[in-house]
C-alpha cells in the first residue's frame, strides 16, 4: 500500500501521480522507502503528524548549561565587598572598566568604591546591562 508524500492519500500500486493532489510520485528506490515508512508509521486523518526525527536528550543539569557562564551571586558579592578594586568587572571580563575603577578609587581617596558597591547591588538585582558578561552570556544564579 502506497501513500502520497504531500497529502497522505492512499494510492494505487502502479500510480505515478496522486489522484487527490496531483503530486508526482517518487522513483522505485524511494517507493521501497515509502513502503517501509508506511508500514511503520501509519498516516492519520486527524491533525497529528509523525516524523522520523530523533530528539536529543534533554540536559538534566539545569544550574548551568553553559560552562563559561558566570554566577550573578559571585559577581554581585565581589562588587559589594571588593568593588573599589573592580574585581567584579575583571570576573565578568570587563578588564578596561575594572582598571578604571581602581584608578577612580585611588584618585578619589576611596570614594570611588561606592561605584563598585552600587554595581554589586545592581548585578544581584539583575537590572539593565548588568545581566550579561563581556561575551554576552547571561549570568546564572
Amino acid at each position: 500500500m502506497k501513500f502520497c508524500e504531500k497529502c497522505g492519500a492512499e494510492l494505487d500500486e502502479g500510480a505515478q501521480f496522486c489522484t487527490s493532489c496531483g503530486a508526482a510520485l517518487a522513483t522505485d528506490t524511494a517507493d521501497k522507502y515509502e513502503k517501509v515508512e508506511a508500514e511503520t508509521i501509519p498516516p492519520t486523518s486527524d491533525s497529528a503528524t509523525y516524523t522520523n526525527q530523533q530528539v536529543p536528550p534533554t540536559n538534566q543539569n539545569t544550574t548551568s548549561s553553559n560552562p563559561n557562564q558566570k554566577s550573578k551571586i559571585v559577581a554581585g558579592l565581589l562588587g559589594i565587598f571588593l568593588g573599589s578594586l573592580g574585581i567584579h568587572r575583571f570576573y565578568l571580563g570587563y578588564t578596561g572598566i575594572g582598571i578604571v575603577q581602581i584608578i577612580v578609587t585611588i584618585v578619589t581617596c576611596g570614594l570611588g568604591s561606592l561605584w563598585g558597591f552600587i554595581e554589586g547591588i545592581l548585578i544581584l538585582c539583575g537590572v539593565g546591562s548588568y545581566t550579561t558578561d563581556a561575551d554576552g552570556n547571561p549570568l546564572g544564579d
